[in-house]
């Protein structure tokens, strides 16, 4: 049993170890896509094939779509070189039920895989086929946060921008500039209209990706290095547009559990590929069952009907609505209290944490009581009910193998968006209370409890990368006054809030020796 064209072909052998294949005829999808492409998507990682290629099989199956998917990959291209064409862009996902069970799919909806490198004259040439075709409908992105940035965090221009600013759309050599390039030939070759959506997991990535594009366009008119008029078209929403979307769907590195149970079905091959730029890639993916994808429905060339496959098209109100639901109270702050608490506890996995009585306790606590009274209801998803799937289905979830070290990572940076918004919630509304808070400033007692670097049974523990690690560590134990102060990190001036003073308290108790974070989790 191969992931190959020829491999799958015995359908019996697959159905009978529980695989769903595909269940359209390919030739005829890779014709058609090929002829007349209307989906290309950069970022060739596992969140592409675990979410976006398998919607599109599951609409492929159903005959709502006759065309499958293009992908690029413009940063890492062993990916495509190593693990998509040795495979004939067929992979396996594993979905992780939070039964126990697992669900196993064939995907085979990728029907070209490209490496987005100027140098690289094939590929590069049909690229540019790509978009200079009035089918295509929407080029979709997920290059992770960092791929939008044209400067580094001190203001230098990351490695090729300078020189594709200077050269125009000619042989990129940066992320951006390679899409900057690609968009240009679909302006000079009839300004056709497409939508450019960014489906990366930060806020108002539409605008991310705006900011990039625009820049360049700038740029190469006023040095004169491109065909005029392609900054106007690029800030044409009736031609180019830039939605805001919010994605949701955690899905962790290939795991080797789940390697061994699809080696022990008789599936050859499977071995991953660290790529030379750390990239790690297998055959599968492994990802948890639960995912989002609200999208701001602004296509100007048109677009598929994903919303038969449960993607939900709105108003770029209500994709805000969704994200601040998401970051603001109800997954995402949720997790940060596991993260800090576990490390402090000595936990691996946040799943075994949802499984401690006393945390289980507070995290029900800070989403449904604390969390819960200052969202605003987007209407197309439910608050409660996406708290009652986080907190029942996704971080109990024994398949995950998320930990609280790696959701600990730059919590620096995630405490004012994650609980400051909560904060001034609360002091803007007159029926709600800012002192009725307890598990917010237990969060940020916990943190601060968290930079001493020391567990909860007195030993040593590694804290997680964070780029105000050191910094802040200097202001704990004896100055803590000074960094409550500091409403960048925490969303307000705790002070000012009137919650310094229960943090304080909360990290004399959380602080005063072996084991009293246990007794204070149970206290409060």
């Amino acid at each position: 049993m191969k992931l190959t064209i020829e491999g799958i072909k015995n359908t019996a052998e697959w159905e009978a170890k529980g695989y769903s294949l595909p269940k359209f005829d390919r030739t005829a999808v890779e014709t058609a896509t090929k002829a007349e492409p209307f989906w290309i998507h950069f970022g060739a990682g596992n969140i592409f094939r675990a979410f976006q290629a398998n919607i599109v099989q599951n609409l492929l199956n159903d005959g709502v779509l006759d065309r499958g998917l293009v992908v690029a990959e413009g940063y890492d291209y062993e990916i495509i070189e190593k693990m998509y064409r040795p495979h004939d862009n067929i992979g396996a996902l594993v979905t992780l039920k939070s039964s126990g069970s697992v669900e196993k799919t064939v995907v085979g909806s990728i029907m070209e895989a490209l490496a987005a490198d100027s140098e690289n004259e094939k590929d590069w040439a049909r690229l540019c086929e790509i978009f200079r075709s009035p089918s295509l409908q929407m080029v979709t992105f997920t290059i992770t946060e960092k791929g939008y940035l044209l400067r580094n965090a001190a203001g230098v221009m990351m490695p090729g921008v300078e020189e594709d600013f200077a050269q125009g759309p000619v042989l990129p050599k940066s992320y951006i500039g390679k899409v900057v390039t690609l968009l240009h030939e679909r302006y000079v070759n009839g300004e056709l209209p497409v939508a450019m959506v960014s489906m990366d997991n930060c806020s108002h990535n539409g605008d991310k990706l705006y900011a990039a594009v625009n820049e360049f366009a700038k740029e190469w008119e006023t040095r004169g290095v491109c065909k005029p008029g392609f900054l106007e078209y690029v800030n044409n929403a009736s031609k180019v547009s830039f939605p805001w979307t919010m994605i949701d769907k955690i899905t962790p590195r290939p795991d080797a559990k789940i390697e061994k149970i699809l080696a022990d079905d008789g599936i050859e091959q499977l071995e991953p590929v660290i790529t030379s730029k750390k990239t790690y890639v297998a055959p599968f993916v492994n990802a948890e069952e639960c995912q989002y994808l609200v999208i701001e429905d602004s296509f100007p060339n048109g677009r598929p009907e994903l919303e038969k496959a449960g993607l939900y098209f709105t108003d770029r109100a209500t994709v805000d609505k969704v994200e601040k639901m998401k970051v603001c109270t109800c997954l995402n702050p949720l997790h940060t209290f596991l993260a800090v608490s576990g490390c402090l506890l000595g936990y691996t996995l946040i799943a075994d944490e949802m499984k401690d009585e006393d945390l289980l306790r507070l995290v029900k606590r800070l989403g449904y009581e604390e969390g819960l009274p200052v969202v605003v209801d987007p209407g197309i998803i439910k608050p409660r009910e996406f708290i009652d799937e986080v907190v029942n289905i996704r971080i109990p979830n024994p398949f995950m193998p998320d930990t609280p070290q790696r959701i600990a990572c730059d919590t620096s940076q995630k405490l004012s968006i994650r609980f400051g918004e909560t904060i001034k919630g609360y002091l803007g509304r007159s029926d709600l209370h800012v002192a009725d808070l307890k598990v917010v400033p237990l969060v940020f007692a916990l943190w601060l409890r968290y930079l001493t670097g020391i567990g909860d049974d007195g030993n040593p523990f590694e804290l997680s990368p964070d780029p105000l690690l050191d910094e802040c560590r200097k202001y704990v134990p004896g100055d803590i006054d000074s960094l409550l102060h500091r409403a960048e990190i925490f969303g307000v001036d705790l002070f000012e809030a009137g919650l310094a003073d229960k943090v304080k308290e909360y990290f004399a108790k959380l602080n005063s020796g072996k084991g009293t974070v246990r007794k204070t989790l149970k206290e409060i």
